[in-house]
């Protein structure tokens, strides 16, 4: 869907379309992002999307983009803008607004994400129905989770489940926040543009984070270890929304409104997840250029780290209950999502 081919050669139709019957764009959305325009997420997911929807819309929408944050505010406040309409459509992570999408958060939880981003954005995109109370205030254009998160340390080996004590590990999000303290580390709460400062200047000692975002943040410079565990599972995921205001959504005329959808959920779910899997490679080769020392934890260790994990999915299971929603009936409900998306 967003090959540059096919991008090239539908905006050289629409070029000639659009000389031919002197047809005006109809609409320009501004978009923005909290990550530079260097980062994977904006110059091969993003910035390819919305040519995609220009060239479908035979130049009729014309998306803006504004990265790292240039139109002001806060990565945390990136929902409350697009809520509020002061951007039209923005790219966020979840976990930057704790609490406000307590459903979808399921799928971010160890033991349920599996260390596959295209499984999981497949599955959280085929369960919007079930996820819909979260989004109720803005339009979801679709969700995606990364590989998932391992363990990034600037100076400390980390070999086994008690490595880990003690450490200040940057956390991505409130479920990573538990899985931290559920290993015997201190979570930090930090955007993940701020980690390579943090690491730099000793006020972490290290990240629960992804390979994919080691080059755009330099981290191959910073740290000197990572490790992750056996059988490509990871300490869960982060999930990322690209979201566009209702109001914005519901001004558009049909025929542009199917232009969005034909680039939205369950039709896009696959091919984003399979990019943000293809990021990693980046980031892996990235560390091994630079000397870093990358760990996969024995069956062993595994079985500890696991048992540590099971404790956070109770922990947000009884914490969303307490709530009024059924958190095991999630927990039930996303597994069994994920393990149709690895069927297919």
């Amino acid at each position: 869907m967003f090959s540059k081919a096919k991008i090239l050669g539908t905006l050289t139709a629409a070029a000639i379309l659009s000389a031919t019957t002197a047809m005006a764009q109809d609409v320009t959305l501004i978009m923005h992002h909290f990550l530079p325009p260097v980062a994977n997420a904006h110059k091969v997911m993003l910035e390819p999307w919305a040519q995609t929807i220009e060239a479908e819309s035979d130049g009729r929408i014309d998306i803006e983009i504004y990265p790292a944050m240039s139109m002001g505010g806060k990565p945390s406040e990136l929902y409350g803008q697009v809520r509020d309409g002061t951007a039209d459509i923005v790219w966020t992570l979840l976990g930057y607004t704790p609490g406000v999408f307590p459903r979808t958060e399921v799928f971010e939880l160890p033991r349920v994400h599996k260390g596959s981003a295209r499984d999981t954005t497949i599955a959280l995109n085929a369960s919007l129905d079930l996820l819909a109370e979260d989004f109720k205030d803005i339009h979801v254009l679709f969700l995606h989770a990364n590989d998932g998160n391992l363990i990034h340390s600037a100076s400390k080996p980390i070999t086994t489940f008690e490595d880990v004590a003690g450490m200040k590990l940057r956390t991505p999000g409130r479920s990573g926040a538990w899985t931290i303290e559920a290993m015997g580390a201190e979570p930090v709460s930090l955007p993940v543009p701020a980690v390579p400062e943090a690491m730099a200047k000793g006020v972490i000692d290290g990240a629960l984070t992804t390979y994919e975002i080691v080059p755009a943040l330099k981290l191959q410079e910073l740290e000197k270890y990572t490790a992750e565990l056996p059988n490509g599972d990871r300490f869960g995921t982060a999930v990322f929304m690209v979201a566009m205001n209702q109001d914005a959504y519901d001004a558009l005329p049909d025929d542009l409104k199917a232009v969005i959808d034909a680039n939205s959920t369950v039709n896009v779910a696959a091919e984003i997840g399979q990019m943000w899997e293809d990021f990693e490679v980046e980031g892996i080769a990235a560390l091994d250029a630079a000397g870093v020392t990358r760990t996969v934890f024995s069956a062993e260790e595994g079985a500890k780290f696991d048992a540590a994990n099971d404790t956070v999915v109770t922990r947000w299971i009884d914490e969303v209950s307490s709530k009024g929603i059924d958190g095991a009936a999630l927990v039930d409900a996303a597994r069994a999502a994920v393990a149709k998306a690895e069927a297919q």
